[in-house]
């Protein structure tokens, strides 16, 4: 006599045990996979100096459509989110390995302390182990997320007092030669997805037919195209790091 999986607690332990072993499996070996590549650019290009952006992005979806604004150094839409923050802990950390600020962006109140350095590369597996231990940088969205959709009113700050959010991992991207920053560059990302509670989405859908400037929802093939629409003359401009909330 056989068991039936759809019938019984069996099956259902059985699938949950599943899933408990593969999916920290699967980050693992993708978590393993990023460490071999780090690995291989520190050697490779170890007498050479690598810019690092390291910032978060939030996906925020209703339906079919997805939450960007407009961005204040480029008059392009892109998710909410920003570079993170170190620490005097962290900083005594970077200082360590030798690494200097970016000078690709004006260092001011805003942007000090923002994780976007450039660092020997041979000390890049050093960093990366430091900013996957979290400890002596920012290990919260909420920030700019704040900032981005609170302080300037898209959403009401007494409907979100405070948010929930998930966690849906990293992206680094391969290393690459910026001419904007005449370096090579690798740009990190850590990805959140908002949980809003139902009042806080009610009060995301009263923005969709908002008809500010600043912000604007788009669908997954508008940002897949970056903005440019086929037939449309005047067409939206969606920053290239906007697909990696999708």
């Amino acid at each position: 006599m056989g068991f039936s999986f759809q019938n019984t607690t069996l099956g259902d332990l059985s699938v949950g045990a599943f899933l408990a072993l593969t999916v920290p499996t699967a980050l693992a070996i993708n978590a393993s996979r990023v460490h071999l590549r780090l690995y291989w650019y520190s050697l490779r290009y170890r007498h050479r100096t690598i810019r690092i952006s390291a910032a978060y992005l939030f996906r925020i979806k209703l339906d079919d459509k997805y939450l960007l604004v407009k961005g204040t150094r480029f008059p392009h839409y892109q998710p909410a989110g920003g570079v993170f923050k170190f620490s005097p802990q962290g900083q005594a950390f970077l200082m360590s390995i030798d690494a200097q600020d970016d000078e690709l962006v004006a260092i001011d109140d805003r942007s000090r302390s923002d994780l976007r350095i450039r660092i020997p590369a041979r000390n890049l597996l050093k960093f990366y182990s430091w900013f996957d231990g979290r400890q002596g940088r920012e290990d919260s969205p909420w920030r700019e997320f704040h900032e981005e959709l609170i302080v300037t009113s898209v959403l009401p700050a007494d409907t979100f007092p405070y948010i929930f959010h998930d966690y849906h991992g990293r992206v680094v991207d391969p290393i690459r030669f910026s001419p904007q920053a005449d370096s090579l560059e690798i740009l990190m990302a850590d990805i959140y997805e908002l949980l809003p509670t139902r009042e806080q989405e009610e009060a995301l859908r009263r923005t969709l037919s908002s008809d500010r400037q600043d912000f604007s929802w788009f669908t997954r093939h508008a940002i897949e195209r970056r903005g440019v629409m086929p037939g449309v003359t005047s067409n939206t401009p969606i920053a290239d790091h906007a697909q990696k909330i999708l």
